[in-house]
């Protein structure tokens, strides 16, 4: 499968039906490079063909793929800040049927979640006039293990990243193999690892103060070195990870929700406040 032609609503007038309906909250739409997977989005009222391209806002979704509580919830901010939010659908049950976790760690089976991503995110570019070198992006939970493993490995398309209370972590340790190290990224992705370039992204890392039911995490078959040492709950991995990434001089902001358990809309203020001060810096 690859990309093929998209949707162009260049030259329609914002009247036309088309425009209409691929303004505001957009259909989800099937990602070129590969149908399985497809993405939805909010395009703000001031977007247009003759103005400077809008940024983009990825938001990767936890394990239960709601997707739709930031379409609705971040529109305000779209509006305000005169950015386009770009959600993924990535579907469980791909390949195995049972399968909840496929694109958390990036690489499942021949499936390559990064590309997916960057595929949909030029795939709006040439629809939309939008700004598709750098991106912000922000994950919650699941959202989250994919966010900081994506950091790694492109960091070069990153305008920041936000970590939300990832529940298994990868650590920067190159005595590891993927997932559990950065031992053979080269191998698995054809990616030399940019230590330079992942130091000029910033980083939020935040979780609730109150994250700590372990329940959901007792499953994982086989604990890393670094979720062992961090313990069982998401509050304390996250603590964790962002130690980890600002000691290799990762300029990390560290946010605990007071009286918040594992909710991410709960948690959405303070992503928002950090997105903002990016947005208005870059």
């Amino acid at each position: 499968m690859g990309d093929s032609p998209s949707l162009n609503l260049r030259g329609l007038s914002k009247k036309h039906t088309t425009a209409q309906i691929c303004t505001g909250r957009t259909p989800f739409f099937a990602a070129t490079i590969d149908p399985r997977f497809s993405f939805g989005l909010f395009i703000p009222r001031c977007h247009s063909f003759t103005d400077e391209p809008l940024t983009i806002l990825c938001i990767i979704h936890g394990t239960k793929r709601q997707t739709g509580g930031y379409l609705s919830k971040l529109q305000d901010f779209c509006q305000k800040l005169k950015c386009a939010l770009l959600c993924p659908l990535f579907p469980a049950g791909i390949i195995d049927p049972t399968d909840l976790n496929n694109y958390k760690n990036i690489l499942y089976h021949d499936i390559h979640f990064d590309r997916i991503l960057l595929s949909m995110i030029d795939q709006a570019g040439r629809t939309w006039n939008l700004r598709t070198d750098k991106v912000l992006i922000h994950g919650f939970s699941g959202g989250g293990q994919f966010v900081h493993r994506f950091l790694y490995l492109h960091p070069e398309r990153l305008l920041g990243a936000s970590i939300g209370a990832p529940g298994r972590i990868t650590p920067p340790d190159d005595s590891q193999p993927w997932p559990h190290g950065l031992g053979d990224v080269s191998r698995l992705f054809q990616i030399s690892l940019d230590w330079n370039a992942i130091r000029s992204v910033p980083v939020q890392v935040i979780v609730g103060e109150d994250d700590v039911d372990s329940s959901m995490l007792q499953s994982a078959k086989k604990l890393n070195s670094a979720e062992i040492e961090a313990g069982s709950t998401r509050k304390g991995r996250a603590k964790w990870l962002s130690n980890s990434l600002s000691s290799l001089g990762i300029s990390v902001i560290y946010s605990e929700i007071p009286g918040v358990g594992h909710d991410a809309m709960k948690c959405l203020p303070t992503i928002e406040a950090w997105l903002e001060k990016i947005l208005v810096e870059s």
